[in-house]
């Protein structure tokens, strides 16, 4: 797979005085990439950074050879397609809310929606399994419906590029493997770009096939799970007792917790 996204020593930062240092960093063409690392790492500083929503002080984001700061807002939009952490909730229908993914090729002054904004718009509603809700309104959908939704409309943008901020984060195990079995799927069947931000070490570990490990603003460790998911940059990095092994059925790593009474019970 070739370089896809290229992130060469940015510098970015808040004034209350984080910042990321002089990150580098390189992603394949078709990758399923996973950040994790701790509250305050930077995970999202670099996430923000890569979206555009945080400006660079220094350095410059490539996607696909092309430097994201030359770019407009809306040819940026057709390059990458963003799920929030919190889905924007709104009384209009699913199928309404996924074609405002078609916005960013929109004409100027078309207020109308094209047949082909349509076709595309369903054809990821069928993709995600929402073209059932499509009447339906946003807000009466559960919380991982209103993800799937959210979903299909970064698609109906036909990024390269799909970010997702915690996409898991708000839902019980049931929707967390049904959202990941989905973008998984995406993934292998649309050879589509993703990066993810995701705090569950398990599920990062399942399902992405690359880690990028923050810590202090930079990068720990990058690399494949097997690599990065070993109990020494675990615990170096979130400060806690460990133990990892491997899951029998995907043979990828897999984290245990170890209580402050057992640790004391067995003096490890």
């Amino acid at each position: 797979m070739k370089q896809f996204v290229n992130i060469e020593n940015i510098v970015c930062g808040y004034s209350s005085g984080f910042k990321l240092k002089e990150i580098c960093l390189e992603i394949k063409k078709g990758s399923f990439t996973g950040i994790v690392g701790p509250n305050g790492s930077g995970k999202t500083t670099l996430f923000k950074a890569i979206s555009g929503e945080l400006s660079l002080k220094g350095g410059s984001i490539f996607i696909n050879n092309t430097d994201t700061s030359k770019i407009s807002s809306k040819q940026k939009a057709q390059k990458m397609a963003i799920v929030s952490q919190n889905t924007e909730i709104a009384d209009i229908t699913v199928e309404d809310y996924v074609l405002l993914g078609r916005m960013p090729y929109k004409k100027p002054f078309q207020l109308l929606d094209k047949q082909s904004d349509y076709t595309i718009a369903h054809k990821y509603m069928n993709l995600t399994g929402t073209v059932k809700f499509k009447d339906k309104l946003m807000c009466e959908l559960s919380g991982g419906e209103q993800q799937l939704a959210s979903i299909a409309r970064a698609l109906a943008q036909e990024p390269e590029l799909l970010l997702l901020d915690e996409p898991t984060s708000h839902l019980d195990i049931s929707h967390q493997v049904q959202v990941l079995n989905l973008i998984q799927r995406l993934n292998e069947e649309l050879k589509l770009t993703v990066l993810m931000i995701i705090h569950d070490l398990n599920l990062a570990g399942e399902y992405c096939d690359n880690l990028i490990m923050m810590n202090n603003g930079t990068i720990h460790i990058q690399g494949s799970p097997e690599e990065v998911l070993n109990y020494q940059h675990i615990e170096d990095v979130y400060k806690t007792v460990v133990i990892t092994q491997q899951n029998p059925l995907s043979k990828k790593p897999a984290v245990f917790l170890v209580s402050e009474k057992i640790l004391n019970s067995k003096k490890i």
